[in-house]
């Protein structure tokens, strides 16, 4: 069976990173390691040696699978702007969350951005920005189900 792990976010603010998965969206650290590796051959890397913190959801039962891994390659890689516009390749990380709650945790850390919001089906959804440029949906949980 084929299960996706992780999702990897290359950061150079850990520490604002880690505010926006961990304060805001209220994902748990469940590994924080420097590993050292041939990541210049494996990823085109600056560096030797990579700052990985795993991320999950409180309480999981399979700490496996669905987890945002943060990635520090530490000075060398060049900052990339975010696009306004939808682009091939990667396009975003979409979550179920408490949505009012969630919001509110990212306003009051000053994190996120304007969200943007719609309302389809139902369901309230909302766009915000981690601090690297990740476009992040959030959805809202549905209890009724």
């Amino acid at each position: 069976m084929t299960k996706i792990h992780h999702s990897a976010i290359v950061t150079h603010e850990i520490e604002e990173s880690l505010r926006f998965w961990r304060d805001g969206i209220g994902l748990e650290v469940s590994m924080d390691m420097v590993f050292d590796g041939d990541w210049p051959a494996l990823f085109g890397a600056p560096n030797p040696q990579l700052h990985s913190i795993f991320l999950n959801e409180p309480g999981d039962s399979d700490p496996e699978a669905g987890v945002v891994e943060l990635v520090d390659f530490g000075p060398g890689l060049p900052a990339n702007p975010a696009p306004d516009t939808p682009q091939n390749g990667f396009f975003l990380l979409s979550l179920n969350v408490d949505f009012d709650a969630t919001l509110a945790r990212l306003e009051d850390l000053g994190l996120g951005g304007e969200p943007k919001q719609i309302s389809t089906q139902g369901i309230r959804m909302a766009v915000v920005r981690d601090p690297n440029g990740v476009l992040v949906e959030l959805i809202e949980q549905r209890t009724d189900r």
